[in-house]
Formats: C-alpha cells, structure tokens, sequence
C-alpha cells in the first residue's frame, strides 16, 4: 500500500468514511467514533471549511480538525488548542461563533 495523500480529519470525517465496515478493528473504531464524535461527517466537513474561510495565517490544518473535533464554548477553549500561537480575541470570537452553529 503507498500513501498517495496524508491529511488531517476530523472524528466526524472519519466516521463518514469508516461507514458500514465490518470487523473488530472496525467495531472499536465505531465505538470509539460513537463516544467521542458529536458531528455528522457533511457537518465536520461545512465546519472545517468555514474555518478555513476565514484565511488566518495562525490557523493550521491541525488546528481546524481540533476545532472540529472538540467545538470549543469559549475562549479558554480555544486557547487550548492554539498553544503554539496566540489569537486576539476577535480571532477567536470568529471561530466561535462558526462553531456555535454548528
């Protein structure tokens, strides 16, 4: 098998992929997307995008697939994702507010 692309996914995109498959391995990996996923594949997907849009420089891909992943409440949240940089508090009031309609 080679890789051909590596990218970062959400819980929510990969749960999307992962579909219907059969298998132990497969029944872990859902039990653990069931805990720990609280979006829909289309949803992760919209929201990672609207991130993106936004076109900050400080906002890695990494970052984005964390948002997605974790949907901060508040600026102690995001702040615990962005530990290599810091964001003003417009910045992250952006992020915010695409995560609460989410």
């Amino acid at each position: 098998m080679n890789v051909l692309n590596r990218r970062a996914l959400s819980l929510g995109e990969v749960k999307g992929l992962l579909g219907e498959a059969e298998g132990e391995e497969n029944k872990v990996m859902h039990d653990y997307l069931k805990a720990f996923s609280n979006l829909a594949a289309e949803k992760a997907i919209k929201l990672c995008q609207e991130v993106r849009d936004l076109n900050n420089p400080k906002i890695k891909e990494e970052n984005i697939v964390k948002i997605a992943d974790f949907q901060p409440k508040d600026m102690e949240d995001i702040n615990k994702i962005f530990v290599e940089v810091s964001l003003t508090e417009e910045e992250g009031n952006a992020i915010l507010e695409i995560v609460k309609r989410y």
